[in-house]
């Protein structure tokens, strides 16, 4: 078996378990050189937190271990193709790769669908069904100009 083989499966185990101890069907590892660096399950309904996707839950305590905001050099691997939140946390984390084992049309058949984000999303924010709406401010760029004028900022 190949190495994304035995850790897909393995988080496929961990998800399965994470259902039976009262959480949601997800689970995430991040892996680097070969090693578990952090593991995350689903944890929405037993911590009341909707952002507590596996993948957010193993990208905090990675990013902890490490002492980084950047998972460089790791791998994440996760149950379920990642919804929109976490594509988003993902892409700031900038693992190597990702590697899943179910999509999100698998999830969907299981009531997890996140269609209704996608489309969401490619509607202008006041039509969304929670409306986004700009409210403009001279000041609002000030918070901008501050983090630029600020010396020891740390890039990112």
């Amino acid at each position: 078996m190949t190495e994304p083989e035995t850790f897909i499966r393995e988080v496929i185990r961990r998800a399965a378990a994470n259902v039976r101890e009262g959480g949601g069907p997800f689970a995430a590892l991040v892996v680097r050189e070969g090693e578990i660096l952090a593991i995350g399950t689903n944890r929405v309904t037993t911590d009341n937190d909707p952002t507590a996707h596996a993948e957010i839950v193993a990208i905090r305590e990675a990013c902890r271990r490490l002492g980084h905001f950047q998972l460089t050099g790791c791998d994440l691997y996760t149950s379920c193709e990642p919804c929109p939140m976490c594509l988003g946390a993902i892409y700031w984390a900038r693992p190597a790769r990702v590697f899943y084992a179910a999509t999100r049309h698998d999830a969907a058949r299981a009531g997890f669908d996140d269609a209704l984000i996608y489309e969401e999303l490619e509607q202008p924010g006041p039509q969304r069904r929670i409306p986004f709406i700009h409210v403009p401010d001279r000041d609002a760029w000030i918070p901008f100009q501050v983090w630029l004028d600020h010396p020891e900022r740390v890039a990112y």
